[in-house]
């Protein structure tokens, strides 16, 4: 039953992943990586609010290993950072590095304080 309701938020997940990086990345000129950083840290903040809120062994399975495994995506951040790098956007690829840390942690902090807030 758990690897179904991982498959199923998996199912969820990965699509909505893809289609909000190609909709933020539409609305920007720029080489920075916004659709995967917004990705990263929405998925850090779900994911911090689930475990806040204490959620039970279903939920956690489809919401957070299943549909925050994979709306979240470290690969891709991995890549797109040596892609900035490599053609010479040392600063965009320093400043995707910090960013994704940095809001993905904070993210993360302020979605386990609501939770734990939440389940009083």
């Amino acid at each position: 039953m758990t690897f179904l309701l991982v498959a199923l938020g998996a199912a969820l997940g990965a699509p909505l992943r893809y289609l909000t990086d190609r909709f933020i990345q539409a609305r920007h000129d720029s080489v920075f990586p916004w659709g995967t950083l917004t990705v990263n840290v929405a998925g850090s903040l779900l994911l911090g609010l689930l475990v806040g809120a204490r959620a039970g062994p279903a939920i956690m399975a489809l919401a957070g290993v299943g549909f925050c495994g994979t709306l979240t995506t470290y690969s891709t951040f991995s890549y797109e950072t040596l892609r900035l790098a490599q053609g010479g956007s040392r600063f965009y690829a320093i400043a995707n590095i910090v960013a994704n840390v940095v809001a993905g942690l904070g993210a993360a902090f302020l979605g386990l304080a609501i939770g734990l807030a939440s389940a009083g």
